[in-house]
């Protein structure tokens, strides 16, 4: 009985004896397959190859693990690019999936706005800019930054969170012990580097019993411009102890934005 079951499961059930190869061909007949990027029809990949390229340019190319700007290692001193070298950076390292345009600022607006579907592949690059950066090793927590709880109800998800559960390099827990204590604007509507500071000055806190204190962390966001928000965060958990923050985001904006 046992080996019938077995042979039966090794059968694919379709409708009226289909092959699976015949039956998808036939989905796809009907639900012609697209881009989950720009909608464009495609034959089978989730992405277009247009996209796909715009994706992979995107992500190649050295950038400063300082601030997450494109720049050699080669034009650096100290471990700063020339756009950093003076600027008060208070994480103490970051990797990005890649720069915040063409198909992956694409890919993170959709996201945000609901399009879920394209998580793992975002989750993907993100995971891949960890491993890649030097400090996954130490890193013992993962601290997505966290939205104020009414903009979180507006969503319906916290992005950057969602973003955590696909980094699968690392044995280190997830903590959502960082809180946002205060409704700030959007970021995207600050035009300075000064506003944007003091937009999420104070807007964040740990709560009470958290585990950090002594602990390297890594903050994981979706977009890096100023970095006035990874810094906040920075802040307060140094303030509480944490030892070493680290950051990874999905990709890195405002190239010349000081």
């Amino acid at each position: 009985m046992n080996n019938k079951a077995g042979k039966a499961d090794n059968k694919t059930s379709l409708p009226g004896g289909l092959s699976k190869k015949i039956f998808n061909a036939a989905i796809h007949l009907i639900w012609p397959a697209s881009c989950i990027n720009c909608r464009q029809p495609v034959d089978s990949d989730i992405l277009c190859s247009r996209c796909f390229g715009e994706l992979t340019f995107l992500s190649h190319g050295q950038y400063c693990r300082r601030c997450g700007r494109d720049g050699s290692a080669y034009g650096q001193v100290g471990g700063c690019c020339p756009v950093c070298q003076g600027e008060d950076i208070i994480f103490d390292a970051i990797a990005r999936g890649g720069l915040y345009a063409g198909a992956l600022r694409r890919l993170i607006l959709s996201f945000k706005n609901g399009a879920t579907e394209l998580e793992s592949t975002l989750g993907f690059m993100l995971n891949s800019a960890l491993e890649g950066s030097g400090f996954l090793a130490e890193v013992e927590y993962f601290v997505p930054v966290p939205l104020h709880w009414t903009r979180r109800l507006m969503r319906g998800f916290n992005h950057s969170l969602v973003l955590t559960g696909h980094l699968g390099a690392s044995q280190a827990a997830i903590s959502t012990d960082l809180v946002r204590i205060r409704r700030t604007k959007m970021q995207a509507m600050m035009p300075t580097a000064a506003g944007r500071a003091k937009n999420v000055a104070g807007a964040f806190a740990l709560r009470r019993g958290h585990k950090l204190s002594g602990k390297k962390v890594c903050l994981v966001d979706d977009i890096k411009t100023t970095g006035a928000t990874l810094n906040e965060c920075a802040k307060t958990l140094k303030q509480a102890g944490v030892s070493k923050v680290y950051a990874v985001v999905s990709a890195v904006a405002g190239q010349d934005n000081r």
